[in-house]
């Protein structure tokens, strides 16, 4: 059975038609089927490369066609089946963010965006460890399709903003660390070494079963952090477990330490600082390119005009500083490189 599809081929509106065989149907609890399986010619995780599933996460309208709590009814962030045109549909996780859009422990919106942000400053696509995540204001009566007691995030407006993550294909919260495999496999090594950098770099600290993922593909041995809402903070910790906020492997990539070793600070600032920004139309919140952070100080910033989402000075300079101290252990021969 063959279904004709389209694809977003970058950040433009341009969609390339395709041709592609339903291998699978990914089966939601509430009995929804998203109606593509992974194309053969790309990633056995991801349908599309990262910069296409942006691009249908950033259009300009979201066809909702099914949703259900992640793990149970009434959970804080859905599963939520998205349709767009020639019955292209993706599964995403759906969290709204709190009143104010500053967050509260395990959700805070501009870590779990900062977080997909930082990887592509020192990962290439193919080795991303965290999934396409973007962030985007939705108007009320939208997020009321999925909970009918949302209300606005930033009061003044009439938009929710919600942080929407690609859902991975073919992955498993099973035996995702094997000090054996990491010995003896050098492909699992390569990823599981990019994974632990970056769970480091971000100080993850809520790296529990599920939050961390392998492809149940042996032969395609990627790994994911799927949740880095509590992250960047050095004041907290979740009691489920951080045991990958530390770098506990003795050696990385030479291609991803090249990468942060050619990285600034002022790249840092540049890329972080303002990782998502709306402004104002109306009594709504659209998407606009980032300017200068209003306010180094603080993550959430607004004023009449616009709103942005970004680390601070402090989180960024702490990224910073990490960054150094992996370099400082490779100078030092303290890790090795492959």
């Amino acid at each position: 059975m063959a279904k004709k599809m389209t694809m977003a081929s970058n950040g433009s509106s341009t969609r390339n038609s395709l041709r592609v065989s339903l291998a699978a149907a990914l089966t939601l609890p509430v009995g929804l089927a998203v109606a593509a399986a992974p194309l053969a010619a790309q990633d056995i995780n991801m349908m599309f490369a990262p910069d296409s599933i942006e691009a249908l996460l950033r259009a300009p309208e979201l066809r909702i066609v099914g949703s259900a709590g992640t793990r149970f009814e009434g959970d804080r962030t859905q599963q939520v089946v998205l349709e767009f045109e020639d019955d292209l549909r993706i599964k995403v996780k759906w969290a709204k963010a709190p009143s104010g859009g500053r967050g509260s422990f395990n959700n805070r919106p501009r870590y779990e965006i900062a977080a997909y942000e930082l990887q592509k400053l020192f990962l290439d696509d193919p080795e991303h460890v965290v999934p396409p995540t973007i962030a985007r204001c939705v108007p009320v009566d939208r997020q009321r399709e999925i909970e009918s007691w949302a209300e606005a995030t930033f009061s003044g407006t009439s938009s929710v903003l919600v942080v929407l993550q690609y859902w991975l294909w073919n992955v498993t919260a099973d035996d995702v660390w094997s000090k054996d495999r990491f010995k003896s496999d050098t492909l699992y090594a390569r990823h599981f070494a990019n994974l632990n950098l970056f769970t480091y770099l971000i100080r993850h600290s809520d790296s529990n079963k599920g939050n961390v993922l392998i492809s149940s593909v042996t032969v395609h041995p990627r790994v994911f952090a799927v949740d880095n809402g509590v992250a960047f903070n050095r004041r907290e910790v979740s009691d489920r477990g951080t045991r990958w906020q530390r770098l506990r492997v003795d050696r990385l990539p030479q291609k991803t330490v090249d990468r942060l070793r050619a990285l600034t600070r002022e790249e840092l600032d540049r890329r972080l600082a303002v990782v998502a920004q709306f402004r104002r139309a109306g009594d709504g919140l659209v998407p606009m390119t980032p300017t200068e952070p209003l306010d180094r100080g603080k993550g959430v910033r607004s004023n009449d005009e616009i709103v942005q989402l970004g680390l601070t000075k402090h989180e960024i300079g702490h990224i910073w500083d990490r960054i150094r101290n992996v370099l400082k252990k490779v100078d030092e021969q303290k890790i090795a490189l492959f």
